[in-house]
């Protein structure tokens, strides 16, 4: 018997107006716009919220070169270690990815990432041509200074390619096309 997983974006709960404004955010973007939010489900299982920001004229076309901040309310735990892996697995799909690099950002992703569990929080900033800087529950939780690395993190969301391409249309709602 074959299983195929199956994920859905769905609206999630709307949040109140306080919760757009994380001190986070407002510190690593502090001219942040709220784009979209929306919801990972797979197999029926609530993931996680998602939720994007920008800053004003965000241009969903070059979202890789452009500031943006991305935050994933997790809805269930998960191991840092599968977390890493899983998003190695996703940004393979933009790129081509060597063995050595795969295993240096994978070790990057197990220093910064933590193990989560259902109500933690972790915001993701895009820094173009520099990096990726992450806050775990509104805590500084450590930064990946590699370009492309951070620029292949968030397509797991934004790119074109994107295996969730009806997420991907939920975060960027409010962008400019």
């Amino acid at each position: 018997m074959v299983c195929a997983v199956v994920a859905l974006a769905q609206e999630p709960p709307p949040a109140p107006a306080a919760a757009l404004a994380l001190p986070e955010l407002k510190e690593a973007l502090p001219q942040a716009k709220f784009l979209g939010k929306t919801r990972l489900s797979v197999w029926g299982f609530q993931v996680y919220d998602a939720r994007l920001w920008g800053a004003p004229g965000f241009n969903a076309a070059s979202y890789a070169g452009e500031p943006l901040a991305l935050e994933l309310a997790y809805l269930r735990a998960f191991a840092a270690a599968d977390i890493a892996e899983r998003s190695l697995k996703e940004m393979r799909r933009s790129a081509t990815i060597s063995e050595l690099q795969a295993r240096t950002w994978l070790a990057e992703m197990r220093r910064v990432f933590p193990d989560v569990k259902a109500g933690d929080r972790i915001l993701g900033v895009h820094r173009p041509g520099i990096g990726a800087r992450f806050w775990v529950n509104g805590q500084r939780g450590g930064e990946i200074a590699d370009a492309e690395f951070s620029r292949l993190f968030f397509g797991i969301w934004l790119s074109p390619k994107t295996s969730e391409p009806a997420m991907r249309a939920a975060l960027l709602a409010g962008a400019t096309p």
